[in-house]
């Protein structure tokens, strides 16, 4: 098997993205989910273009990383300076950081227009600095900004400027696709060609997804001989985002059979972790790890699996950490919900009046808006319910909220409510919030604590509400679905009214209902 080396932006790149923004005890717990993933290098931050990213590297001084080599990022030597005057070199060598990395022009274009220099000055800068550096880091990566673009205007020179950092001791070429430009043929033509030239050198790619392309030219590098991949974990980073590394990494490991150290099952353990830590929801349909990457819907395709998975799965689920579910809907078959009700009474036939119960409140529950194909906590609770397995955790036996305009108190602009009950006690709590749904969910959350303290583990992860028939204005039905997780699990909720409010709380209802029967 091929072995490669994983390199991960995530932490740099990936803070380049719109919406990113990494505390420095956030940058630490993603280096040791990377870490005990088993990624190579971890490209940690930029230290010279802020005070955080300094403060960071200071704290990973004292730190050990248990596979995984921390890297620091900068740039070339500033023109007509020094590199022992260079403030920017001089903050990568006080990182500490074992290997070091570095970006220099490839292309003309960006010599003259952006920095205003000859090719030749160009070149020196690229010397002198890969020499400096060379002195202070245990391995130097060099990479070449838009090399690809380069190689198209004057193919000559960006093999000169590889050359040039090549002897003056880089241990890593990485040809950058900045602009995310390239397409798939020309990744696979140019990186061969300089996999060939320089036969006795690592070569590294990094590319962008500006034209969708940066997954598929990361893999085809490879196949052109290029032995580090660099990307951030989820796909995230400026403009369009980075080379996605939870595609690459299953793609090469299953369908090329290429060889690295990651846990391939602790995949989507790793990438929920990222994504709660940088705030970046994981798409439903992410291929791999996505929540619906192995969700079955059709009738015939849910049969098929279930008689031999490879029909319509083209991996195991469970290599990847992810897991097979059946969707319930009007098009899933009896036999699909036969399956669901078996969960809770094992006895179950075909024919079985608890199974004409459950396709009954089923088709009711659609009938009125209801989907559970997204809400598999809901229809966990209704099936219970249906079938008489289940005993509400309280009762709510009123809930009030209020609106006000202008704003109120440090811009809370409502107020609610509620009585639940739990067993022969009562608890009222009142809160403020933004919004009238805000309100209810820490009115009820305060209220469960004083019975239940497992709930303040719980937070809101999503909240999408859709108008069902918009045909009746102001009057339409709503359809709210509500994903809560607590860390360690995600589970969506459904509710549905022609008042918003009571959709909204319906939802809030199940999902802290799902959580304390999950306790």
């Amino acid at each position: 098997m091929k072995k490669i080396q994983i390199y991960d932006s995530t932490l740099r790149d990936g803070a380049q993205g719109q919406g990113v923004s990494f505390s420095v005890s956030d940058k630490i717990r993603i280096v040791d989910a990377l870490d005990s993933f088993g990624i190579d290098y971890i490209e940690a931050g930029f230290p010279a273009s802020n005070p955080k990213d300094e403060e960071f590297f200071r704290e990973m001084k004292s730190k050990k990383l248990s596979h995984a080599k921390l890297c620091a990022f900068g740039r070339t030597l500033k023109y007509a300076t020094e590199p022992e005057n260079d403030p920017a070199l001089a903050s990568l060598i006080a990182s500490g950081a074992p290997v070091l990395c570095i970006f220099g022009k490839t292309s003309v274009l960006h010599i003259r227009e952006v920095l205003g220099i000859t090719k030749e000055e160009n070149l020196e800068l690229v010397k002198k600095t890969v020499e400096y550096l060379k002195q202070f880091a245990e391995e130097v990566v060099f990479d070449a900004e838009h090399f690809y673009a380069g190689y198209n205007e004057n193919r000559e020179y960006a093999i000169e400027v590889l050359n040039t950092a090549k002897n003056a001791g880089a241990d890593v070429l990485c040809l950058c696709d900045t602009n995310g430009e390239t397409m798939p043929y020309e990744a696979y033509e140019i990186t061969k060609i300089v996999c060939e030239k320089f036969s006795d050198t690592r070569i590294s790619v990094h590319f962008h997804n500006d034209t969708g392309c940066a997954v598929a030219n990361s893999i085809l590098a490879v196949k052109a001989g290029a032995v580090q991949i660099q990307g951030t974990f989820l796909g995230f980073g400026e403009r369009c985002g980075n080379a996605d590394l939870s595609v690459i990494m299953p793609n090469l490991k299953f369908k090329y059979g290429i060889d690295f150290p990651c846990d391939m099952r602790r995949l989507k353990k790793t990438a929920i972790q990222i994504s709660e830590i940088s705030n970046v929801g994981i798409r439903s349909n992410k291929p791999y790890i996505g929540r619906n990457a192995f969700h079955h819907k059709a009738g015939m395709h849910i049969d098929a699996v279930k008689k031999h998975s490879a029909s319509f799965e083209h991996i195991d689920p469970s290599l990847v950490g992810n897991e097979r579910q059946f969707l319930l809907s009007e098009i899933s078959g009896r036999h699909t919900l036969l399956e669901r009700v078996r969960e809770i009474i094992p006895s179950a036939e075909k024919d079985s009046p608890e199974l004409m119960l459950a396709l009954e409140a089923l088709k009711e529950k659609e009938f009125f808006g209801y989907h559970y194909e997204a809400a598999e906590a809901s229809l966990n609770l209704l099936l219970k319910k249906t079938l008489c397995k289940y005993t509400p955790h309280f009762d709510v036996l009123l809930y009030k909220t209020t609106d006000d305009y202008p704003s109120g108190t440090g811009g809370m602009t409502s107020g609610a409510m509620i009585q639940i009950k739990v067993g022969d006690k009562t608890e009222v709590s009142a809160s403020l919030g933004n919004g009238p749904v805000n309100a209810l969910d820490t009115a009820l959350r305060r209220a469960l604590c004083v019975f239940y303290p497992q709930v303040s583990e719980m937070r809101l992860a999503d909240f999408k509400v859709r108008v069902i028939d918009s045909g009746t204005s102001t009057a339409a039905k709503v359809r709210v679905l509500i994903e809560s997780t607590d860390g360690v699990e995600n589970w969506t909720t459904v509710g549905v009214s022609h008042d918003i409010i009571e959709a909204c709380f319906t939802a809030l209802v199940d999902s802290f209902e799902y959580k304390l029967s999950n306790s």
